[in-house]
Parts: structure tokens; C-alpha cells; sequence
């Protein structure tokens, strides 16, 4: 499984929050940070590594 990531993919915020989140990416296992923000709002994000993009 890959790192916990630090920063919001979406928004670069630091995921400090406890609703703050963190995946693989899908495609490549790139870890994925989600602010609390970007999930409700549903901020499209794309991977660094792969280029998949996701809700």
C-alpha cells in the first residue's frame, strides 16, 4: 500500500482535518489526499503520477 499523503490533491491544503482522507490512486497506487472541502463539493482530481482523474 502506498504513503498516507500530506496535502489535499485537489487543493494542496494540509490534511490536518480528521475528515481528511487519504487512497491509492486507482490506476497506479499514487497516494490521494482529500480535504474535508473537496469531498463535500466533489472537486474533480487528478493524479501526478498517471493522470487519472476522479471525482
Amino acid at each position: 500500500m502506498s504513503e498516507r499523503a500530506s496535502v489535499c490533491t485537489a487543493s494542496g491544503v494540509p490534511l490536518v482535518d480528521a475528515a481528511s482522507t487519504s487512497f491509492p490512486c486507482p490506476e497506479c497506487g499514487h497516494a490521494i489526499g482529500r480535504s474535508p472541502r473537496c469531498r463535500n463539493q466533489a472537486v474533480a482530481w487528478i493524479c501526478p503520477d498517471c493522470g487519472f482523474q476522479g471525482p
